[in-house]
C-alpha cells in the first residue's frame, strides 16, 4: 500500500500524506504551460511534492519552491524533493498561506496549486486527510487574495478545481485582477460529465481558449490527448 509511486525519472513517497497521489496532480503538472520559460515557481499546498518535481523535471525553472501546511506532509515532501535528481532546484517552506504571503518578498513567475476542495458535508474522522481535503483550510478568496501578492505582473497561475466551482472560482478570481486565459475541460470518458476544469489565471484580460480533455475511452484505453501529456512521466503510458 505505501510503496513508493515510481514515475519515469523520479519516485515519491506517500506514506505520510493524506492525500496521495492522482490524477488530478499529474494532469496539472503536465497541462501547465511552461512557455514563458519561468525563473521561479511556488507551489501552494504542496503534499508529496508532486507539482513541483514534475515541474522541474519539465522546466529550466532556477528555483522552485513549495509551500505545506501540515507537518508530515511537509517531511515527506522535503525527503522527496532530496532523492530527486533536482535536489539543487526544489525547496519547501513548513508554513501556512497566510504567513508566507506576507513575509516573503519575492514574486513568483509561475505559480501552482491543487487546493483542497470538499465541502464540509464531507467531514470524516480523519483530521489530517480532512485538512488536506477541505477547502476550509484553504479558502478559494484566501488562495486567489495570496496569489494576487505573490505572481509576477506577467506571471501565470495554474490550478485545477472541480468543474462545479468553475464560476464561482473565475467571478472571484475576476473580481481581483486574475483573469482566466486558458481552461480545459476534464472528462474521464467521452459520455460521463465534465469532472475538472484546469485553469490558467494572469493579470491580463485575453479572450478565454477554452479546451476539452477526455482520459480515456475504455478502462485503460487512454486518448492521445491524456498520453501525450503524462506519458514522460508515468511508467506505463
Amino acid at each position: 500500500m505505501n510503496k513508493p509511486f515510481q514515475f519515469k525519472q523520479f519516485s515519491v513517497n506517500q506514506d505520510q500524506c493524506a492525500m496521495k497521489i492522482g490524477t488530478d496532480g499529474v494532469l496539472l503538472g503536465t497541462w501547465t504551460s511552461l512557455e514563458s520559460n519561468p525563473f521561479s515557481v511556488l507551489d501552494i499546498g504542496a503534499g508529496t511534492g508532486i507539482l513541483s518535481l514534475i515541474l522541474a523535471q519539465r522546466s529550466h525553472a532556477e528555483v522552485i519552491e513549495a509551500l505545506e501546511i501540515d507537518d508530515k506532509a511537509y517531511e515527506q515532501c522535503v525527503d522527496n524533493f532530496e532523492q530527486s535528481p533536482w535536489n539543487d532546484r526544489l525547496f519547501c517552506y513548513h508554513a501556512s498561506l497566510e504567513e508566507f504571503a506576507e513575509e516573503i518578498e519575492d514574486d513568483y513567475d509561475l505559480i501552482i496549486c491543487n487546493p483542497p476542495f470538499y465541502s464540509e458535508t464531507y467531514k470524516t474522522e480523519n483530521e489530517q486527510r480532512d485538512l488536506a481535503r477541505f477547502q476550509d483550510a484553504m479558502p478559494f478568496e484566501h488562495l486567489l487574495q495570496s496569489v494576487v501578492t505573490l505572481l509576477s505582473k506577467n506571471g501565470l497561475f495554474s490550478v485545477i478545481i472541480p468543474f462545479s466551482e468553475e464560476q464561482h472560482f473565475t467571478t472571484l478570481a475576476s473580481k481581483i485582477g486574475l483573469f482566466a486565459k486558458r481552461i480545459t475541460h476534464v472528462k474521464g470518458t467521452p459520455s460521463t460529465d465534465i469532472k475538472r476544469s484546469l485553469i490558467e489565471f494572469s493579470f491580463i484580460e485575453v479572450n478565454v481558449n477554452t479546451s476539452e480533455l477526455i482520459i480515456e475511452t475504455a478502462r485503460h484505453q487512454y486518448t492521445d490527448d491524456y498520453t501525450n501529456l503524462t506519458q514522460d512521466f508515468y511508467l506505463k503510458m
